[in-house]
């Protein structure tokens, strides 16, 4: 296969950064697509990114469940690469789509037939909103496979030390997402206005658009993936290997999910502009979590390619300059949301003072978790690449669950609102202190067992 790309080899950094950068484009363009959605609907009314705001959370929802697949997925069929077993990675990729497309099916049938059910657990109190928001979720959900297709394609070329792909068809996607969303929205030429409608049937059309190009490339340039057979009959054991490595942080990111949803209902009390302030500021913050994402995907297919070649030390260094740029990613992120938080801001929601001035408060205060935010990132990724995918799992859920209290305690003081955003913050720089020396501590275990394997090697 000419697509996989042998990372257990050469220059360490420049390793790392070419495999790096196209998936940190990657994860821009992922945060890109709500942004773009945003922006649009931000000049529609506040009304109307409430409601995507918290029909959005099913879409999270969508990527914790697609990480089963997608993490499983990506890292045995790294470590497989790294052995040089490619047999054995085509049949992890084959199951681990009949996985995925399992789920999707599921989750979408789901969002549909409960989406009323779905949107009242907020107790939204504007009933233009619900209607917007249940109108949001019903589209999406009707098309949610796709978004639960893309990253298991992109994490079997990430793993395969192809990330330029995932990011060309990305962008494709984002392209057409830019161009459609403002069309349908407000009805262009020979299009009716469709609103809110109009934003998630422009989502979807570009998900669907970068499914096609994947599946494409792979049946023209003959890619890990291209043997792909839905099919076929399942193996129950590659699928359980896939689970036992997905199922941990698919979990987390469901909690995660769960959490927030359950801190909108919180905020929801303070009203639509609360919401709205979050639905935004929140994907002005991902400019970091996504950026490290994708940084965290590329040290996860390097750790897991070394870990199968058994490079130990190569593990470790990567692991240490990964963190070194990384770092300096958190710092930038800090900065840039501290100091230009107003300008940020009413890029979204240009019209509404209220709106404006909290989400200015919102920024600064989770700004100042975005360092230890990325060093979490890198680190997660680095355990999942040694398919040691726990420890990360029960830092970010216990932590994370732990934010619910916090938030009840702290805007019940004279802190209000401003309560909510400092739980969030306080709990994200822990998580990356936590992680970071639970890492430590791993790399020392096996660095340990490599040295045990190699004494009873030379005693046999």
């Amino acid at each position: 296969m000419n697509d996989i790309k042998n990372l257990t080899e050469g220059k360490i950094r420049s390793t790392l950064v070419k495999l790096a950068l196209p998936t940190m484009g990657t994860g821009f363009i992922q945060m890109a697509y709500n942004l773009t959605d945003i922006l649009w609907l931000g000049r529609l009314s506040t009304e109307a990114v409430a409601a995507a705001g918290a029909a959005g959370f099913f879409l999270w929802l969508a990527s914790s469940f697609a990480m089963i697949s997608q993490v499983g997925v990506g890292v045995n069929v790294a470590q497989c690469n790294g052995k040089g077993d490619i047999e054995m990675a085509k049949k992890y990729i084959s199951n681990g789509f009949q996985l995925d497309v399992f789920i999707a099916l599921t989750y979408s049938l789901i969002l549909v037939l409960f989406r009323h059910q779905l949107i009242g657990f907020f107790n939204l109190q504007d009933e233009n909103v619900i209607e917007m928001a249940v109108d949001y979720l019903t589209i999406i959900g009707a098309g949610v496979v796709f978004h639960f297709l893309n990253p298991v394609f992109s994490a079997i070329l990430n793993s395969s030390g192809n990330s330029l792909t995932p990011f060309k068809a990305n962008t494709v996607g984002l392209i057409s997402n830019i161009v459609i969303d403002p069309i349908l929205i407000f009805g262009i030429g020979p299009f009716p206005a469709m609103g809110i409608k109009g934003a998630a049937l422009a989502t979807i059309m570009a998900q669907f658009f970068v499914s096609m190009i994947f599946i494409f490339i792979g049946k023209v340039k003959g890619t890990i993936y291209s043997h792909i057979k839905l099919f076929a009959k399942p193996d129950m054991e590659i699928i359980r290997k896939i689970a036992k490595v997905g199922m941990p942080p698919a979990f987390q990111s469901t909690i995660h999910a769960f959490i927030n949803m359950v801190i909108t209902k919180i905020i929801a009390a303070f009203g639509p502009v609360a919401v709205a302030v979050q639905s935004v500021g929140s994907q002005i913050e991902s400019i970091t979590w996504m950026t490290a994402d994708g940084f965290s995907a590329a040290i996860s297919a390097f750790t897991g390619q070394n870990y199968g070649a058994g490079k130990t030390d190569r593990i470790k260094e990567g692991y240490k300059q990964g963190i070194q740029i990384l770092g300096g990613i958190g710092i930038f992120t800090t900065l840039l949301l501290i100091f230009g938080a107003k300008p940020l801001f009413t890029i979204f929601i240009p019209n509404d003072p209220s709106a404006i001035s909290e989400g200015i408060n919102y920024l600064r205060i989770l700004g100042m978790s975005q360092f230890l935010m990325s060093i979490e990132r890198g680190t997660t990724g680095a355990f999942n690449g040694l398919g040691k995918t726990l420890p990360p799992t029960i830092n970010g859920v216990v932590l994370n669950i732990l934010r619910i209290p916090a938030a009840i305690i702290l805007s019940s003081t004279a802190l209000g609102l401003s309560g909510v955003w400092l739980s969030i913050s306080i709990s994200s720089n822990l998580k990356g202190i936590i992680l970071f020396l639970l890492f430590r501590r791993a790399l020392k275990n096996i660095v340990s067992e490599q040295r045990d394997d190699e004494l009873i090697e030379k005693i046999n």
